[in-house]
């Protein structure tokens, strides 16, 4: 397939108008041989507060939040035909955006598509609730948009983590302030346009690409911004935690992960491993659901980590706009250096390297930043690489005995956002998934998504959930009316 032009936008949304930011000119690159995509002109904190100022007073004329639910549900309708139409477009753009195989990044834009269309659905039906009276009145629980949201989005799935902010936060009626990850600034610029062109009135949206430490901080910070939603690593989400406690703001924060995926004896063996390279290898394990931790049976241990390793040793790194490429390259060449700290941390505290840990050499990969999907075992579960996320292609394998030291381990983490089981016994499939303290748990499969469920973290992992039917409700606050049916006059004045 020929590839589509790409119109790269060089401009930021900035309350409506499109225009250089007044922040750092720096260059969008790709990764894979690190030529230029677009040079791009950062926001500053100027920008921010143009951008609040007019959100502030976009949201508050009648003509978004006043809107029927009926009628911003077309705009989000639109939105996602419109995604739908530039469907290669997006995908090619976000593939020089990360990095991502073009099979993936295509699969993304259709979760986005899927995204604004989900929503506009659960907008058009989302009722209000008149409660059971208790006195000489009517009571009703009703629902209001906040004003000013927020969006902070991660660089590893940009426009589909866009649209699960961005979907919801529209639909409830509130002006939103999109901040992508520097680094792939693209796709989310270019929502943007789709976002005008759908019918989002100006200044209701606006796109400030830069530094996290300054737009970020100055969102989090801002007396108007009444909501942040997070995506991103787990220290800088305690960070704005923190800040928002300070305003009583509420935020929805989805954050890192070291999620076990557990091998039981009884496993259909040829689903577990290639669920296993999945959870873990897909996106250069650039993911924050990525099953690094893998504890396996010690009865299979052996057999199964030796056909995990060979089933590893065939995958294909490479050319990310090749169909059948299975892992392009990392993100940045600074990621890459951090993750090979970590398998070297792991050699030293006694891990046995596998397989992988180095660059892939040739068939075009030299300039790229690339890493081969890399298996260590070897080590206990507190070490450092069995503790901390790596936002890489690195599995540790840990053996297990039995049902009660597995859950013990699998549970020894700060974190708690997803995990895996494989096993043919439906019974210890529920009891372990009951038992595990995370939010999302795959059994007999591995990173599946659908809108229509809410996902979110335990612990360290974050709070608040996205997706699901009621997701709209994240992004209001709730509204209690009370209606006088009663004849005589309130009876305490008399």
């Amino acid at each position: 397939m020929t590839a589509p032009h790409l119109d790269f936008p060089a401009d930021i949304l900035v309350g409506g108008v499109w225009r250089p930011g007044r922040g750092h000119r720096y260059a969008s690159i790709y990764p894979a041989d690190q030529s230029v995509n677009a040079e791009i002109v950062a926001a500053n904190v100027e920008d921010v507060e143009e951008a609040v100022a007019a959100a502030d007073a976009a949201w508050r004329k009648a003509n978004w939040a006043g809107l029927k639910p009926h009628q911003r549900a077309a705009v989000l309708y639109r939105i996602s035909d419109l995604i739908t139409q530039r469907h290669e477009a997006l995908a090619q753009m976000q593939r020089r955006d990360n990095g991502k195989p073009i099979s993936e990044t295509r699969a993304l834009v259709t979760s986005a598509a899927n995204t604004f269309r989900y929503f506009a659905a659960c907008l058009e039906t989302l009722e209000e609730q008149v409660t059971p009276s208790r006195g000489d009145y009517l009571t009703m629980s009703v629902h209001e948009p906040l004003g000013v949201v927020a969006a902070i989005t991660p660089w590893n799935s940009p426009i589909a983590s866009d649209a699960q902010k961005l979907a919801p936060a529209l639909a409830a009626g509130n002006a939103v302030i999109l901040k992508p990850a520097e680094v792939t600034p693209l796709c989310s610029l270019a929502l943007g346009r789709i976002c005008e062109e759908a019918g989002v009135p100006k200044g209701v949206l606006s796109v400030l690409p830069g530094k996290g430490s300054v737009i970020g901080d100055a969102l989090v910070k801002h007396p108007r911004v009444k909501k942040i939603a997070f995506t991103g690593g787990t220290e800088v989400g305690r960070g704005i935690a923190r800040l928002a406690a300070e305003k009583l703001m509420p935020v929805s924060l989805e954050l890192g992960g070291k999620s076990p995926t557990i091998v039981f004896a009884d496993a259909d063996l040829d689903h577990a491993v290639n669920g296993v390279l999945y959870g873990i290898f897909s996106s250069s394990g650039e993911s924050c659901i990525a099953g690094s931790r893998l504890f396996v049976e010690r009865s299979i241990y052996d057999s199964f980590v030796a056909r995990l390793v060979a089933a590893t040793e065939k995958l294909r790194v490479g050319d990310p706009t090749r169909e059948d490429t299975q892992m392009g390259p990392l993100v940045t060449g600074q990621h890459r250096a951090t993750i090979e700290r970590y398998v070297a941390l792991g050699l030293e505290e006694g891990g046995r390297l596998l397989t992988g840990g180095q660059r892939p050499a040739g068939e075009g990969r030299d300039d790229g930043f690339f890493f081969l999907p890399t298996i260590i075992d070897g080590l206990r579960n507190d070490a450092k690489i069995c503790q901390e996320e790596i936002f890489g292609p690195v599995l540790v394998v840990l053996p297990f005995d039995n049902e009660a030291d597995l859950l013990r381990e699998a549970n020894d983490s700060v974190f708690g956002l997803a995990a895996g089981i494989w096993t043919s016994d439906y019974k210890r499939a529920y009891r372990v998934a009951r038992a595990l303290e995370t939010g999302t748990v795959w059994i007999n499969t591995y990173k599946q998504f659908s809108i229509s469920t809410p996902f979110g973290g335990w612990k360290e992992s974050g709070t608040g959930r996205e997706k699901g039917r009621l997701g709209i409700l994240e992004y209001m606050q709730q509204k209690s009316l009370y209606w006088g049916l009663n004849d005589a006059p309130l009876p305490w004045a008399n």
